[in-house]
């Protein structure tokens, strides 16, 4: 990921749906940040 999205990660649930997570390994955490489709999501 790239921009305001660095350090993210991305898991394509369908092919046009996405969901954005963290993953904070000193607290153990998986962080579920936005589920939305590709253009949504990267719309410029």
């Amino acid at each position: 990921m790239s921009g305001n999205l660095k350090g993210l990660r991305e898991c394509h649930v369908k092919p046009n749906l996405l969901l954005i997570y963290e993953i904070k390994k000193q607290e153990n955490e998986l962080v579920l940040l936005r589920l939305d489709t590709h253009s949504a999501l990267f719309k410029k």
